[in-house]
C-alpha cells in the first residue's frame, strides 16, 4: 500500500511540475508606463501578462494606475483589464478584444467626485516580433463617464 501511495503521489508531483514549466513558458509579460510633466502631470503605469494557447490565440489580464495633477485639481484612476489577442496566420495583423474596468477619485478643491468606467474594446493592429501597433475602439464610451476624451484610441503593445 506505501508503495501504490508513493507511487500516485510521485505521478502526481511529476505531472504537476511539468505543466507548471510548460505553463510558464507560454506566458508573456509587458505593459505600459506613462510620464508626462508640465501644465499637468500625468505618471501612468499598467503591467499586464499573457498567456499563448497557440501561435494564434492568446489571453491575458493586467492592471492598471495613473495619477494625474493640475490646476483645478487631481486623480487617481485605477483598475484591471482582460485581454484577448488573434494573430491572424500568414499576414501580420492582430484582432484584439478588450474588457477594461476603471476606478476614478477626482478631487477638485473642496469637492471629490468618485465614479467607475466600464470600456469594452475591439482592436486591429500590425504586429512584427513582439510589438504590435495599431487602433482600437470602445463601444461603450460615454462622453459624461469616460476618462478619455474619445472612443478611438492607439494600440502599443511590447510582450517579452
Amino acid at each position: 500500500m506505501r508503495r501504490l501511495l508513493f507511487f500516485v503521489f510521485f505521478l502526481c508531483a511529476t505531472i504537476t511540475f511539468s505543466q507548471e514549466e510548460n505553463f510558464w513558458s507560454n506566458v508573456r509579460f509587458g505593459g505600459g508606463l506613462g510620464l508626462s510633466f508640465g501644465n499637468t502631470t500625468t505618471i501612468s503605469i499598467s503591467p499586464m501578462a499573457v498567456y499563448d494557447f497557440n501561435e494564434g490565440f492568446s489571453l491575458g489580464a493586467g492592471i492598471n494606475y495613473t495619477y494625474t495633477d493640475n490646476d483645478f485639481g487631481s486623480a487617481n484612476i485605477y483598475g484591471g483589464n482582460l485581454l484577448s489577442m488573434y494573430n491572424a496566420p500568414f499576414i501580420n495583423l492582430q484582432f484584439s478584444g478588450e474588457y477594461e474596468h476603471l476606478f476614478v477619485n477626482q478631487s477638485t478643491g473642496d469637492f471629490n467626485r468618485n465614479w467607475d468606467v466600464p470600456a469594452l474594446y475591439f482592436g486591429v493592429a500590425y504586429r512584427t516580433g513582439f510589438a504590435s501597433i495599431g487602433v482600437r475602439y470602445d463601444v461603450l464610451h460615454s462622453n459624461t463617464k469616460s476618462v478619455y476624451a474619445s472612443p478611438i484610441s492607439p494600440i502599443i503593445r511590447v510582450f517579452f
